[in-house]
């Protein structure tokens, strides 16, 4: 009896665990829906926020997921980890593409097909889902437009490079994100014919066509207005279907942490450029003035956060190289001046090097050229510095030699007779001195020329 007592708290704990349990306690009170809103470009750390802030709801009881999406489009590979934590969520997940004005382009195309129900906004739009080269080459060719009945990705002929050129690498990428959106569009039971279009074509629709099409399942104006329409809906959840009741549910937000800021901040391609940047210039001033150790510190510690956020952008490194070659080449003027040869193909080599670093043609992953035409100008204005200044001390006159001594001033220190020699202070020196004229005691003189030892001056 007393093992019976002493194990009863142990299997209330892991009843009121249990998903059944779980479900009765929070049928009691309204429901709860999760809001997670992707504002911006996909990538790494939206995707992480999807993860973890899926995660929190589910933990938290929520009976439904809403992503609020507003993206120009972003990362194949961020986008997929998207997909498969709203695939694999053991709660309903609707796509949500808000407010008024919003889109759910390139890869948000995808990821409201693969919401359970999917909602626009009035004023709203989707599509232009084209893959484009991680690489910063060309974009992916596309074919003619399939026809709206279709249901075949391959061209037409049966040849699988028919008007689409000779890349088949490209093809490869383009035939794959086709197979992928048409495999969600069967899965949700949504228009595939035109998924494949909005891929190949880059179609878009509007809020209300996308409805006509079969594209998404409601037009909701309010998040509100969203759950009343989708309350009573059936939808599948992993193998199991499932009725929506989500009447008057109450909205919960569960906003990024502050990991996924911060790495919304460093992915930034602008701020990873300027990162880079800045640790490159701190370890050159460490190297240029050894001991001063905050540059070479805060360098350091730059370099290394642009290296973590570069692992995770579509870098291309031969643009990386081109800017390693040009900060290479405008330290090589600095050292050893050659009238601005090395600077300007320096400064070429780095603007075109900095163009082509994360140009991809992913939408919202390019650095702001603005940046970069103002570091270049930047650049062009500490050359032509540079270059003044050698100049200049090239017309200056020397500190050493007969050169140090023309011109330079004195006073006699004894009377001199033409031709004879005496003494006089020059330059804070004693010098044996003659003149072509006489000259008195005190006398303030100029050197004309030096002869071996000797100092022929004249009177001021």
């Amino acid at each position: 009896m007393r093992r019976c007592i002493s194990l009863l708290p142990i299997v209330t704990l892991l009843l009121g665990m249990s998903p059944a349990v779980r479900a009765a306690n929070t049928a009691e009170g309204p429901p709860v829906v999760a809001r997670i809103v992707l504002d911006g470009a996909i990538g790494p750390a939206t995707a992480e926020y999807v993860h973890d802030a899926s995660r929190q709801a589910v933990a938290a009881g929520a009976s439904a997921i809403v992503l609020q999406l507003d993206t120009p489009g972003g990362l194949a590979e961020s986008m997929r980890d998207i997909i498969a934590d709203m695939l694999a969520s053991p709660v309903p997940v609707l796509v949500y593409v808000a407010p008024g004005g919003a889109r759910a382009a390139s890869a948000g195309t995808y990821i409201l097909y693969a919401a359970q129900l999917a909602a626009m906004a009035p004023g709203t739009h989707l599509g232009a889902a084209t893959p484009v080269s991680l690489g910063g080459g060309m974009p992916l060719p596309r074919a003619k437009p399939a026809p709206a009945g279709s249901a075949s990705s391959a061209p037409a002929d049966g040849s699988p490079l028919a008007d689409q050129g000779g890349d088949a690498e490209a093809h490869k990428v383009l035939n794959d994100a086709v197979a992928y959106i048409r495999s969600l569009a069967q899965l949700r039971g949504r228009n595939a014919a035109w998924a494949e279009q909005a891929v190949r074509g880059a179609a878009t629709l509007t809020a209300t066509e996308a409805k006509q099409q079969r594209v998404i399942d409601i037009v909701a104006t309010s998040l509100p207005d969203l759950l009343a329409q989708a309350d009573g809906r059936v939808v599948r959840v992993g193998e199991q279907e499932v009725a929506l009741h989500l009447r008057g549910a109450t909205v919960r937000d569960f906003a990024p942490g502050a990991r996924v800021r911060f790495l919304a901040v460093i992915t930034n391609p602008t701020i990873a450029y300027l990162l880079l940047l800045a640790g490159i210039f701190g370890l050159l001033l460490e190297a240029l003035h050894p001991g001063a150790i905050l540059p070479g510190m805060a360098g350091g510690i730059c370099l290394l956060v642009a290296f973590y956020a570069l692992q995770w952008l579509p870098v291309n490194y031969a643009g990386l190289a081109l800017m390693a070659l040009g900060i290479g080449l405008l330290v090589a003027e600095a050292l050893t001046p050659t009238i601005g040869a090395l600077g300007v193909g320096g400064i070429i080599s780095f603007v075109l090097g900095s163009v082509m670093l994360m140009h991809s043609g992913t939408p919202g992953y390019a650095v702001n050229i603005g940046v970069i035409a103002g570091i270049a100008v930047a650049a062009s204005l500490l050359l032509a510095l540079l270059l003044w200044m050698v100049l200049g001390a090239r017309r200056a006159r020397r500190f050493s030699g007969d050169d140090a001594l023309r011109d330079a001033q004195g006073e006699l220190l004894m009377a001199l007779e033409p031709g004879a020699e005496g003494w006089a202070r020059v330059l804070g020196e004693r010098w044996r001195v003659r003149a072509e004229v006489p000259l008195p005691a005190g006398a303030h003189v100029r050197v004309l020329r030096r002869q071996g030892l000797l100092l022929w001056v004249e009177a001021l």
